[in-house]
């Protein structure tokens, strides 16, 4: 089988809980790292999935990387390679389909709950799922671009995942380790403590509360998407 290319756009968002997934599946994966200096393949005839990873930046800010990337989504379209879009991957793939990406009306940083939208296209992915509690760390939000079906909102951003066809944008975090949550909110504790008036902000002893039991539970969610997306992996 073909490995599954995993875009890094930012060194401590990396694939986390989808890595070890896709090692579980003895799915091979080869993680290219743009914030190192990784060369973007111009052609995905030598993989089998694209999966695109999250970061601080704007799809709107001047990066090098970023038309490139754009293109690459294309392509993966153009030749039913599915893509997955973690938050700044969703957002990227959204733009690359023809959607817009602006400010959500306040940050979302930390725990929340995500409501199942009720259509065929989410129960397909969700199965009997309707709620569950998810992470959260962006402040920009994506469209849904014309021929996608709305998956997942929250309270305080109404498109947190879309669906076309084989592939998948998800604003929230559905990757995140043990490791990742505990680094975030260390190296971003000035950004946790300048929103907490926001109803969308947790503390960084709030996030980091029961951890285990919520990495689980998410991890959980994370199987279902993972499963029914590596089903469109050629072999």
């Amino acid at each position: 089988m073909k490995p599954v290319a995993i875009l890094r756009f930012f060194p401590i968002e990396g694939p986390g809980y989808f890595a070890t997934f896709l090692d579980n599946h003895h799915i091979p994966w080869q993680m290219i790292c743009l914030d190192q200096g990784d060369q973007l393949p111009i052609s995905l005839e030598r993989y089998n999935g694209l999966v695109l990873m999250g970061g601080p930046m704007s799809v709107h800010d001047q990066l090098p990387w970023i038309s490139p990337v754009l293109m690459l989504i294309r392509q993966a379209v153009a030749a039913d390679i599915p893509i997955l879009g973690h938050c700044l991957g969703g957002q990227l793939l959204s733009i690359a389909l023809g959607g817009n990406v602006i400010n959500n009306p306040v940050k979302e940083l930390g725990w929340g709950w995500v409501k199942v939208a009720d259509n065929s296209v989410a129960q397909a992915w969700f199965g009997d799922l309707t709620a569950f509690e998810s992470f959260h760390w962006h402040g920009e939000t994506f469209s849904l671009p014309t021929g996608t079906t709305r998956l997942l909102s929250s309270p305080f951003c109404l498109n947190q995942a879309f669906a076309l066809d084989i592939h998948l944008g998800l604003q929230c975090h559905v990757e995140m380790t043990e490791e990742m949550v505990k680094t975030w909110c260390q190296l971003n504790a000035a950004e946790l403590a300048q929103n907490q008036d926001s109803p969308a902000v947790q503390s960084g002893d709030e996030i980091q509360k029961n951890l285990p039991q919520r990495l689980a539970a998410l991890q959980s969610v994370a199987d279902r998407l993972y499963q029914r997306w590596i089903l469109a992996l050629k072999d």
